[in-house]
């Protein structure tokens, strides 16, 4: 591991907004009252990366909570600094293979989730590993109030076809959909955040793609 990425994990463990793996346990069912100090929803974001989604929503809707998710701590260094630094106190980030969601969060705990620009795991044998296989959207399912909301943004065109198939198969209301979200009628000042990797994306005049639906129990 490079001095930067040692540098960045060894700052974000002083991070009074950042959580790391066991230690998440602690506020299972308990995330707004205990790490925010409220009664506000918590929204969540999966794989974010540097978290500019969840600073940037954390901004917008002073009203809620919000929690960043991933394993990277040296991507979450970006958010959680950038937070701390604005002053941010309805944002926070959470450390954890998304696997172990189920150990940190309480059933019916979270609003509404974010997947933003995940990676797709294209190859055949890493089905398991796309965040809207079956079995993740069961853990979401646990987690989520009754008909709770996803949203996906990504630009890779497969990974959005599974998606939109597992919402098929489930039968699970979609609420919003499109292949080319910049020229759409869907973008506004919520979907118009650009992560890191989406203006890399955008600079190569990649299509966006967005789905919103409704996580019901079957």
């Amino acid at each position: 591991m490079g001095k930067d990425k040692l540098r960045k994990f060894a700052e974000i463990a002083t991070f009074e907004n950042v959580v790391e793996m066991d230690a998440g346990k602690a506020y299972k069912g308990k995330w707004a009252k205990e790490f925010f100090r409220n009664d506000k929803p918590i929204v969540l974001e999966l794989a974010c990366g540097k978290g500019e989604y969840t600073v940037n929503l954390a901004k917008l809707f002073p009203e809620r909570n919000f929690i960043g998710i991933d394993y990277k701590g040296n991507r979450i260094w970006r958010g959680a600094k950038t937070a701390l630094e604005e002053g941010i106190s309805n944002v926070g980030f959470l450390r954890i293979q998304i696997e172990t969601l189920l150990e940190h969060f309480a059933e019916a705990e979270v609003e509404e989730i974010w997947i933003t620009f995940p990676d797709p795991q294209p190859q055949d044998s890493r089905e398991k590993k796309r965040l809207t296989n079956p079995k993740f959207l069961e853990r979401y399912k646990h987690v989520l109030v009754p008909g709770g909301i996803m949203h996906l943004k990504t630009d890779n065109d497969g990974f959005y076809a599974y998606t939109l198939e597992q919402i098929a198969l489930q039968e699970l209301p979609k609420l919003k959909e499109t292949t080319d979200l910049y020229h759409s009628d869907l973008v506004d000042e919520v979907l118009s955040i650009k992560t890191y990797y989406e203006k890399k994306y955008l600079a190569h005049d990649k299509n966006i793609n967005y789905v919103q639906w409704k996580l019901t129990k079957g």
